[in-house]
């Protein structure tokens, strides 16, 4: 049983979504039978227990003998690493976990790992293995030694990335071997034969979990740590491992025999389940957590093992037999997977009912009812009900006491008509504040800053002011080289380094400047200040955001600053810890918000400051406070424009 939690009713198929023995293989082999709760860490015995999905990979990971796993945080993959880190004494060698600055760099410490013979594993979302592209691409021509693992999850839909790109359709671009599991238990139990297959063919092996399967839970079977017994042994071999254009050729045929090999291993044949033979020539095709919803659906509608249904565990390279087997024995073929066409685009069949042709919808999750519609079309069955349109709840806000709310509310407060680029974090939700205007990936809101200036710079010295807006995290993550291409171009842009001492969005994961790495262990602390100076900024300022005067005094200096005929960029760090972090919240005073009688509702509070513990009063037309979610912090007593809000000492 796989068990999602988080989901609306109308997606119940979701909740109680079953995969059969008989259909799953290896998955169905460790699967428990046994219809237990949600709640995390419940275990049937020693051998089983309920784990998410991504727990359930960091688990394989540590079985199946990996001794070096980094990772940038994002979701849906976060928990991996976080798995790793938490279930790390159960490894019986000695096991290097880093929490990385990006994931180019968590790709290269994994790779270099594994030229030396260790199993390794890098961990990321599909949009940061597009910061991983340049040494994953040219890692399909040198290959490996120890077996390597990078595990992508992808976010159909997309929940909570800037896109839904399939990274199957990455992987084939860049020739690499991607594995698409059906559901938890299958995702964990992948990982060894995988690293068994990186290890045979030298190659670098690609997982995708997917966002239904990372967080969704599922009984796991769980087994004894692998011990390799292997020492670091790096063989030096320029040809390959420093390979110059001339020796690239050779590696490239080398990489396509590989392929082909790989696309005719007997294990990782998609699996056939059967049907009775009453609709020759008719098969379904289904892949990742896409089959799982289908074998569901097919029990719900008693058509169980009527149809040939396959499971296309490894996307590509598909099997030339299997891709001669629907060619030959299928005149139709219904072809299901997320996102895009990619089993669909091999096979080539002229009977396949998929994305290509707009029966099966291009974009977006194949959710149950997706699928119970599809599937209705394709075997002529009564249509199901139009799904019910989804509604959705209050839009996301920052916390009640978010440092970055103040921060956002006196930039605007400053530069009403200024341009405001910004990144990925929780502090995207600075658009509901009116102080972020673009979002597009990691760090690109330096260079975007420093784009619009150049552009507006040719029209006159009157150019609006630009104030970016970037996280702690991003900021090493990907900000040092747009910081230091801006000062190098005589940029005139104010940035903020929104630094709340920690990567807030996806859980609280360690920064480099807080001397702290994975699992909690002290390291070396990268001082940000110092780090700002050497990218050549001579303006640069620090405050804490809840000192709002502080902070616009800040930002009306910085904004003469940039202006001067010597200017250039101006960097003022707003330093706030988040107020999710316990010790923050003990640290700061805390008192008591109340609204006066004279408030005048004008809804500035509630509307422009956007406070989650304020609201309106309709009827009275005034502000109130909700005392259960207020945090004391003050923060918008300057918002009120008649003192209505005001600190009273805590009782």
């Amino acid at each position: 049983m796989i068990k999602t939690i988080g989901f609306s009713l109308r997606t119940l198929r979701f909740l109680r979504l079953c995969v059969k023995k008989d259909s799953l293989g290896v998955l169905g082999a460790l699967v428990a039978e046994k219809n237990i709760g949600v709640s995390k860490g419940i275990s049937m015995n020693d051998n089983i227990q309920l784990l998410m999905g991504n727990e359930a990979i960091g688990q394989g990971l540590i079985e199946a003998g990996c001794q070096i796993a980094t990772a940038y945080p994002g979701t849906p993959s976060t928990e991996i690493l976080q798995a790793v880190i938490d279930r790390q004494e159960q490894a019986k060698e000695p096991l290097h976990i880093e929490w990385s600055v990006n994931e180019k760099i968590a790709f290269e410490v994994a790779l270099a790992a594994s030229y030396s013979g260790k199993r390794s594993a890098a961990v990321m979302k599909q949009v940061g293995l597009n910061v991983a592209a340049d040494p994953f691409m040219r890692t399909a021509y040198l290959g490996v030694k120890g077996g390597m693992l990078t595990i992508v999850a992808d976010d159909p839909g997309p929940h909570s990335s800037q896109n839904e790109q399939d990274t199957r359709l990455f992987c084939l671009q860049g020739r690499v071997p991607v594995i698409d599991p059906a559901g938890p238990a299958e995702a964990k139990a992948l990982i060894q034969p995988a690293f068994e297959l990186s290890e045979k063919y030298e190659m670098n092996i690609v997982l995708r979990p997917t966002t239904r399967i990372c967080h969704s839970r599922q009984n796991v079977a769980i087994e004894p740590s692998t011990i390799l017994k292997r020492q670091a042994d790096f063989r030096k071999d320029p040809t390959r491992w420093a390979a110059t254009p001339a020796f690239l050729p050779a590696l490239h045929r080398s990489l396509n025999a590989k392929l082909e090999q790989i696309a005719d291993e007997k294990s990782w044949q998609p699996r056939l389940s059967q049907g009775n033979g009453s609709h020759p020539g008719t098969a379904l095709v289904a892949s990742g957590v896409v089959y799982s919803h289908l074998v569901d659906l097919l029990e719900e509608l008693g058509l169980t093992a009527t149809f040939d249904l396959y499971q296309v565990l490894m996307p590509y390279p598909l099997s030339p037999a299997f891709i001669s087997i629907m060619r030959n024995n299928y005149e139709r073929v219904l072809v299901l997977e997320e996102t895009y066409p990619v089993i669909e685009l091999q096979l080539a069949h002229p009977g396949v009912v998929g994305k290509q042709g707009g029966r099966i919808p291009r974009e977006g999750e194949l959710t149950p009812d997706v699928i119970h519609q599809v599937l209705a079309a394709f075997l002529q069955l009564e249509s199901p009900a139009e799904p019910a349109v989804e509604r959705r709840g209050q839009r996301p806000s920052l916390c009640p006491g978010c440092p970055h709310r103040a921060a956002f509310y006196s930039i605007k407060k400053c530069f009403p008509q200024g341009i405001f680029p910004s990144d990925i974090g929780c502090y995207t939700l600075g658009m509901n504040l009116g102080a972020v205007n673009t979002v597009h990936c990691m760090g690109a809101c330096i260079s975007q800053g420093a784009g619009f200036y150049q552009s507006y710079s040719q029209d006159g010295d009157d150019f609006p002011t630009i104030v970016v807006t970037i996280g702690d995290s991003t900021f090493f993550h990907a900000g040092i080289p747009a910081l230091i291409n801006a000062v190098i171009q005589q940029t005139r842009i104010i940035v903020v380094i929104l630094d709340n001492a920690t990567t807030a969005m996806t859980g609280g994961q360690p920064v480099p400047h807080m001397g702290v790495a994975a699992g909690g262990r002290a390291t070396k602390a990268i001082a940000m200040e110092p780090l700002v100076r050497a990218c050549g900024v001579e303006f640069l300022e620090t405050c804490d955001p809840y000192d709002s005067p502080q902070l616009e005094e800040l930002l009306i200096k910085a904004d003469s600053y940039i202006r001067r005929p010597a200017g250039g960029v101006a960097v003022i760090i707003s330093r706030h810890g988040c107020i999710m972090d316990p010790q923050v919240r003990k640290s700061q005073p805390s008192r008591k918000i109340s609204i006066l009688d004279h408030c005048i509702g004008c809804e500035k509070c509630t509307g422009a400051f956007e406070c989650p513990a304020l609201s309106m009063d309709r009827d009275r037309k005034i502000a109130v406070v909700d005392q259960d979610r207020c945090i004391g912090c003050g923060t918008c007593v300057p918002v009120c424009p008649v003192a209505a809000i005001v600190q009273e000492p805590l009782s």
